[in-house]
């Protein structure tokens, strides 16, 4: 990862995460929204999935999507949540691969890796461990998760090459690639998908479908598929895009339909 968007990352997730140590509203991801009516980061999970999370776990939630409610879970299986901040995901997959399985978070940033082992000490979660470093270098060896979940985080790595790599390294004969991730599709002028995805993205980098298609093949993945899970619109992105100096009324062709998160899935060939 380029050594200043690491920096940013790393500053605004650290921030986020002394905000929920500090205040009960939690943080926002992209813009500073009021949490419940940012479009990105709300009404992803149901309520009968955090109800019996703890409090720090769901408001550290600056996620796009909902891998653990799409993605396929056995019990006894070991997942790795990539850039795990708080640990609502891990957690949520610790109960599904059960106390037989493992469910690892790996983040490099101490203040929410600090966050997520108190979020799992309250939880109980005694089949959870949270990792410290990148995931452009996944401090596990070879062949050994079988799952791999991210939540809105491949997106702001400045080397998805690598983190694909990572990914297909780390993963086990048929493992399986099942990620909530931002996403472009189509022609987008330059000035409007930069403004557009420091919106969405919290740091542009979001890749266009197609191309994240040949680069999780080029890293070795099959079973390729992008499904679309929450399509943006200009009305969505319309007071970011006003104080961003932007015309909002020429925008809209070049922003509804063309950003959206997705849930991208993808398969280690077996053997």
């Amino acid at each position: 990862m380029n050594t200043d968007i690491k920096q940013v990352v790393r500053d605004k997730y650290g921030e986020a995460a002394r905000k929920v140590l500090m205040d009960a509203a939690g943080p926002s991801c992209c813009g500073g929204q009021a949490r419940g009516c940012d479009p990105i980061t709300s009404n992803l999970y149901e309520a009968e999935q955090t109800q019996a999370l703890p409090e720090g776990a769901v408001l550290a939630s600056l996620g796009c999507g909902n891998p653990t409610a799409l993605a396929e879970l056995n019990p006894g299986e070991v997942v790795l949540d990539l850039g795990s901040g708080g640990g609502i995901d891990v957690l949520l997959s610790a109960r599904r691969v059960g106390p037989a399985g493992k469910a690892y978070g790996l983040d490099m940033t101490d203040d929410m890796l600090a966050l997520a082992n108190e979020n799992r000490r309250k939880a109980g979660a005694e089949n959870v461990e949270f990792l410290k470093g990148e995931i452009e270098h996944i401090p596990l060896p070879d062949n050994s998760v079988d799952v791999i979940i991210s939540n809105c985080v491949i997106n702001l790595s400045a080397d998805k090459d690598q983190v694909l790599r990572e990914a297909f390294r780390v993963l086990r004969s048929g493992g399986r690639f099942a990620v909530s991730d931002v996403v472009t599709r189509g022609e987008i002028e330059p000035a409007i998908r930069r403004s557009i995805l420091a919106w969405v993205g919290c740091v542009a980098g979001a890749l266009d479908e197609q191309v994240y298609r040949d680069k999780l093949a080029a890293a070795g993945f099959i079973d390729i598929d992008v499904e679309p899970t929450r399509v943006y619109t200009l009305e969505d992105a319309r007071d970011f895009v006003t104080t961003s100096g932007l015309d909002a009324a020429s925008l809209g062709p070049q922003v509804d339909g063309k950003f959206f998160s997705a849930f991208v899935r993808a398969t280690k060939p077996k053997g």
